[in-house]
């Protein structure tokens, strides 16, 4: 009851160019409260699909903003396009934040801003800071007056830990289905789409907006949860259906490839009608797309691991007078969570898939 109050005062207070934080209440508060005087560092800590990295944009778009995120000046444009002088996103180059990436950092932040009062670099993946860490702590702790870093993590990691200290946390949390819903209608989403993608996104803006964007993704669910029903004892059966479900991964990273297509080709024409030759850091938007499609095929198959599961769940409650089906249905969900969790060591998916298939096989 407590938080409608502030859900709506978070709306109320954030600027403009800041507006797709709302869903963010906590994090909104935060924000709106620090774009007239800005700490020297803050940490954007949560999941995948959050919202961090748009926020993070948005936040420094408000900080370099001479209206305080106006969202429409220059300022505010070119921000959110990625062109403005003042605002730069460190990206690795490597599995890890390396030390030499550090060290650039380092440099970026003694320099002083050209074209509006403060500088904010915004710092991805800080998690996999590793042996970079002690590279950078000094300057988290006493940049310059004019530069503002904002450091994006999924988690407080070992090394990440004295850093965390130095700056002010800003938690980023998975949404409910209600406040997916109302973030893509709000973005102009149909509702019933809406409340369709909401309720498969499993708490991430980012999925939720492929999903609103994709007509197949309800097929590609009950495909999953069918597949119990297609094992037959042969090897070739289950070949062929680990092909099937790969291929529908692809249907929704051909989705965000679209999308990241429609992106380039926003922020080309933006650069044209800047009188600029060429888009400037392609090949670093391009990277990020590759590391986005990659997160995409992930999510899709553990979303589809899911649904596995859930097939099995309910045999658990439909078969629960049968001690010997009870036990079957609870090894082969115990089968697919490790494969669910395999997924992060980036693993060959076709024989994760088969090896997984054969085992359910061989216990149904």
């Amino acid at each position: 009851m407590t938080d409608a109050p502030a859900s709506a005062s978070a709306r109320r207070d954030l600027p403009p160019v800041m507006a797709g934080l709302a869903a963010q209440q906590r994090a909104a508060s935060i924000l709106a409260g620090s774009v007239a005087a800005p700490v020297h560092a803050y940490l954007f800590l949560g999941p995948p699909g959050t919202g961090r990295r748009e926020s993070a944009v948005a936040f420094a778009a408000a900080l370099v903003c001479p209206n305080g995120g106006c969202g429409d000046c220059p300022a505010c444009r070119d921000t959110l396009a990625g062109r403005h002088p003042d605002v730069t996103v460190v990206e690795r180059t490597g599995a890890s934040i390396l030390v030499e990436d550090a060290r650039a950092v380092v440099s970026l932040a003694q320099r002083g801003p050209v074209a509006a009062p403060r500088q904010v670099i915004v710092l991805t993946d800080f998690q996999l800071v590793g042996q970079a860490a002690p590279v950078l702590l000094k300057t988290l702790e006493e940049p310059p007056e004019t530069t503002v870093f904002v450091v994006l993590a999924e988690s407080v990691s070992p090394g990440l830990v004295t850093i965390a200290s130095r700056c002010v946390e800003v938690e980023f949390v998975p949404l409910d289905v209600s406040s997916l819903e109302v973030a893509l209608v709000g973005e102009g989403i149909a509702p019933d789409v809406a409340l369709g993608a909401a309720a498969a996104a499993g708490g991430r803006l980012d999925r939720a907006r492929l999903l609103a964007r994709d007509p197949g993704f309800a097929s590609r669910q009950a495909r999953w949860r069918d597949l119990p029903g297609r094992l037959d004892g042969t090897g070739a059966t289950v070949s062929s259906l680990v092909g099937e479900i790969l291929a529908s991964a692809d249907e929704l990273v051909e989705v965000a490839r679209e999308r990241q297509r429609e992106e380039i080709e926003a922020a080309t024409a933006a650069a044209e009608r800047d009188g600029e030759r060429r888009l400037a850091g392609r090949q670093a938007i391009e990277d990020r797309h590759k590391r986005e499609q990659r997160r995409v095929r992930v999510d899709e198959l553990r979303a589809g691991l899911a649904a596995l599961a859930a097939a099995y769940r309910v045999r658990l409650v439909t078969d629960g007078t049968s001690p010997r089906r009870v036990a079957t249905a609870a090894r082969a969900i115990s089968a697919i969570d490790a494969a669910a969790g395999s997924l992060a060591r980036n693993p060959n998916e076709t024989l994760l898939l088969e090896a997984l298939l054969l085992e359910l096989d061989a216990t149904s």
